[in-house]
């Protein structure tokens, strides 16, 4: 799956494992750098529900993201880069038609 940026240092700061300790400590950074592989080599957001990190989207001001587990309360938190989202007939996300996302950050999401 694709990954994409905001902007151009974001995608430095999210490929730079030694930024990624300092901002996020060494376990959450290697927690990181392990779902963002994940991430790349699914070819779409559906393989993602059968691998640790529990992928799941998300409700209230956060509905139409998504989140993978890292340490704690912490995430791993994006979007898909489609636009419109791919829907099923029922409404809810198309998870096989996700091929790329756009990372947002990480954030502790029960603050």
């Amino acid at each position: 799956m694709e990954i994409l940026f905001n902007d151009p240092e974001d995608a430095a700061a999210w490929n730079d494992n030694k930024r990624l300790m300092r901002l996020h400590g060494t376990a959450r950074a290697k927690l990181i750098r392990r779902r963002l592989d994940d991430l790349r080599a699914a070819p779409t957001l559906a393989v993602m529900r059968a691998l640790p990190g529990r992928c799941h989207e998300l409700r209230g001001e956060r509905a139409g993201q998504l989140s993978v587990d890292l340490d704690g309360p912490y995430r791993l938190i994006f979007t898909p880069a489609h636009t419109p989202f791919p829907v099923k007939p029922d409404g809810g996300l198309d998870w096989q038609q996700v091929t790329a996302i756009v990372l947002i950050g990480v954030v502790d999401t029960h603050e």
